[in-house]
């Protein structure tokens, strides 16, 4: 592996074959299949770079989204890909539930430990966030029927919040069309409001007394069901695929009151925020949370290799080593080697570039500030930000924040205009979010930002003629 990605040949594809191939045999998640083949087949991505995308037909797209929130630290890392080769061909694959460990889980367990202080010395492996959710689920059921209360198993989540795609993961999520489909929630897991000022609050209603509104729905809760049967919060500390949803200030120290008054476990799910996102390691970090159970994915591996963990308290872990015995749960892939081997590469590429310190003091405020050069624009009722996560609300009336009938098709029409533009930004519902890769610099940014200007005014021209 000694070529650059300047001298490596690009692959001559058969794109339309590709498609039709796709189309016959490629079943894609979060999809409306119908309507794909309808539309004519996928945009197939061949080849990415740096903060770019490549497509089969010729165009050059920067993505705004680094890929599903993940690309940390952008495209094309060949020290990455030599890394996952030279472990593949070093020790490709072993378990780790035989009494075993291999060097890469060994060392990235410390490192990510390091990263979390003091609290935080234990580290599990899984795959994917949904994964690591799930693992979430088992050790806060254990921990309460070690700790003699079996009866705490309730977890309370909030309404439109999302941890994961399988049966424990969406029953911890909010979104109502994922439980629809499946008959969920699970029993012992309920949902509160989201911390939601701009679509939740009430007219007049400061952010900071919003705060403790939505965070006093949880002490609500607690309540109506009773402390000695509720076991644990779970959160974001943003929620992302929510739409961005950044807490008022008030929210999350009011969330941890309510948790240590009525000895829950608090959970801060870091899938998205974790791995310098929101201009610290971690989010919880940003927002002053100090979690029990730490759920990452993601940017753990900026997305290079699939793997996720979760961090385990002292608290937890001690109770858990001392009185639970084996603990029946665990995947083939729990710290595959090749995947724990890039994970600690990715982090120490962040550390030698001094990403997260970029975040926080350069490209986090930049895009703030290029953001809210938006909130002129007729569609937007509000811009927002924390760290490289970015929102615009999509709205009808910005006085009162009055939303699209059909919510979700004004900002889908959005979506589809600023790819058109060549960048690429998600619609959750009628909200716009950005969470570019962590390298991007100021001049991507404005670029990114002069697109979505573009795809609104696009749109406003779709709403006047559709009469929306």
């Amino acid at each position: 592996m000694t070529e650059t990605l300047e001298t490596q040949s690009v692959r001559n594809y058969d794109i339309e074959e590709l498609k039709r191939l796709d189309m016959a045999h490629h079943w894609h998640p979060f999809t409306d299949t119908k309507a794909l083949h309808k539309e004519g087949g996928a945009r197939v991505i061949t080849r990415a770079e740096g903060c770019y995308l490549y497509d089969g037909d010729g165009h050059k797209l920067l993505d705004g989204m680094a890929g599903l929130w993940c690309v940390n630290v952008g495209y094309g890392r060949q020290e990455l890909a030599e890394t996952a080769y030279r472990q593949m061909l070093e020790l490709p694959y072993y378990n780790t539930f035989f009494k075993t460990a291999t060097p890469p889980a060994i060392e990235l367990s410390a490192k990510v430990a390091s990263l979390l202080g003091d609290n935080f010395h234990h580290i599990f492996y899984s795959n994917s966030g949904s994964e690591a959710n799930d693992t979430v689920l088992r050790m806060v059921r254990h921990y309460w029927n070690l700790k003699g209360q079996p009866n705490k198993k309730t977890i309370i989540s909030r309404w439109n919040a999302y941890h994961g795609s399988t049966v424990a993961g969406a029953s911890l999520g909010g979104m109502k069309p994922m439980h629809k489909q499946a008959d969920l929630p699970i029993p012992g897991i309920t949902h509160v409001m989201q911390p939601h000022w701009f679509q939740e609050a009430e007219q007049g209603e400061t952010p900071e007394d919003f705060g403790k509104r939505a965070a006093h729905a949880i002490e609500q809760r607690i309540l109506e069901l009773g402390p000695e049967n509720v076991a644990a919060f779970i959160g974001e500390p943003v929620q992302g695929a929510g739409g961005v949803v950044i807490p008022p200030s008030t929210y999350w120290p009011e969330v941890q009151k309510i948790c240590q008054k009525y000895d829950l476990l608090l959970i801060a799910d870091e899938v998205i925020c974790g791995f310098g996102r929101t201009g610290s390691w971690f989010g919880h970090q940003t927002l002053g949370i100090k979690p029990d159970l730490i759920p990452m994915a993601k940017g753990m591996s900026s997305g290079y290799l699939p793997i996720s963990a979760v961090a385990v308290s002292d608290k937890v872990s001690e109770t858990l080593f001392e009185k639970g015995g084996e603990f029946y749960h665990g995947y083939t892939y729990s710290g595959h080697p090749a995947a724990c081997a890039v994970a600690l590469r990715n982090i120490e590429i962040m550390e030698r570039e001094h990403l997260v310190e970029k975040v926080h003091n350069e490209t986090g405020p930049y895009l703030a500030e290029a953001l809210a050069t938006l909130r002129d624009h007729p569609l937007v009722g509000e811009t927002r930000t924390l760290g490289l996560l970015g929102a615009v609300e999509i709205c009808k009336n910005k006085e009162t924040r009055e939303r699209f009938a059909d919510l979700g098709k004004v900002g889908t029409m959005c979506r589809d205009h600023i790819m058109e533009r060549n960048a690429i930004s998600r619609a959750c519902g009628d909200t716009m979010v950005v969470s570019p890769p962590l390298i991007i610099e100021k001049g991507q940014i404005d670029d990114l930002v002069a697109a979505l200007r573009g795809a609104l005014d696009d749109t406003m021209a779709d709403v006047e003629k559709l009469g929306l």
